[in-house]
């Protein structure tokens, strides 16, 4: 009987050791996982919690359940809400393809080997080693009306000068311009690791074909790199989206006197550290989920299509 015994516990021990061997590295994953877990599911809950309620001044204030009331509020609110959601569509789309562009450009120039190849590389990734708030305090200094070099420059050329980011028209194109300056190295990086995953075979099969240097990265060089474009779009989607420290480092409080460069994430804070409404800046932050989960869906099914 003990023998048994003794051949069951082993037998159930080997079993429990090859469970554990089978799925190691889930279970060395796991802590970090639920960790990562509660870290977004909690604050999401909580911020739903607050979209549901008239929550203002104080979060330790008795918040009353009001349903939806946030949501239909800044549905209809043509003043702010729907304006901000049209300029972070602009200023992440406009963003989105300058870079794009001019990402792909630099990523092809680089990809040959060059004299000074290595220095021209580190200068074009400076831009990412400053905080985006440095960058803003810099251009504003280069684009000041007064003193700024951007006027300046443009005078050289007889060119009026402009208003730039004192200028409620010109704010928004200003601030894209400093955004496709800071993180269009970023996208080159990106494409530059997809170019060198490429073989050359192609191309090289495309030159004795008689293509031109045109021809070939149309036809054959960007089709072979869709994958990288489009992961390339859909990380710098998502983060352009979540911009704000440029916003409020340049324009302040309210995306200016005349709300120009509001975005959503600048209508959020407004609500919840200007006016201290809770309810309706988490109704905000709710809302403006569901438009990047839109835009990441998009950008997806987009990708899907292009492998095709």
């Amino acid at each position: 009987m003990a023998l048994q015994l003794s051949d069951k516990s082993i037998s159930t021990k080997a079993k429990l050791e090859g469970w554990v061997d089978r799925n190691l590295k889930f279970i060395f994953t796991l802590p970090a996982l639920l960790l990562v877990l509660a870290l977004i599911i909690y604050p999401l809950i909580y911020t739903i919690q607050l979209a549901l309620t008239d929550a203002s001044r104080s979060t330790t204030r008795a918040k009353n359940f009001i349903g939806l009331e946030n949501f239909v509020t800044l549905l209809h609110d043509t003043e702010r809400f729907w304006p901000a959601v049209g300029r972070t569509v602009y200023f992440t789309g406009a963003g989105l393809i300058i870079e794009t562009v001019c990402a792909l450009g630099l990523a092809l120039l680089l990809r040959k080997a060059f004299r000074g190849q290595g220095i021209v590389r580190t200068a074009i990734l400076l831009p990412l080693v400053a905080t985006p708030v440095a960058v803003g305090m810099m251009w504003m200094l280069i684009f000041q009306p007064s003193i700024g070099f951007a006027n300046v420059f443009i005078e050289w050329f007889g060119i009026p000068a402009q208003g730039w980011l004192s200028d409620p028209g010109q704010t928004l194109n200003t601030l894209i311009f400093i955004d496709v300056w800071q993180w269009t190295p970023m996208m080159a990086l990106i494409l530059l690791a997809g170019l060198a995953s490429i073989p050359e075979e192609p191309e090289e099969a495309a030159l004795v074909d008689g293509a031109s240097w045109l021809q070939r990265h149309i036809y054959v060089t960007i089709p072979m790199l869709k994958p990288a474009i489009f992961a390339a779009i859909l990380l710098r989607a998502i983060d352009s989206l979540k911009t704000f420290d440029i916003l409020y480092a340049t324009k302040g409080a309210g995306g200016g006197s005349n709300h120009e460069a509001e975005t959503l994430n600048v209508l959020a804070y407004s609500y919840s550290f200007d006016y201290q409404d809770y309810g309706i800046a988490s109704a905000v932050l709710i809302l403006f989920l569901i438009l990047i989960c839109g835009a990441v869906a998009l950008v997806t099914v987009a990708s899907k299509a292009g492998a095709k």
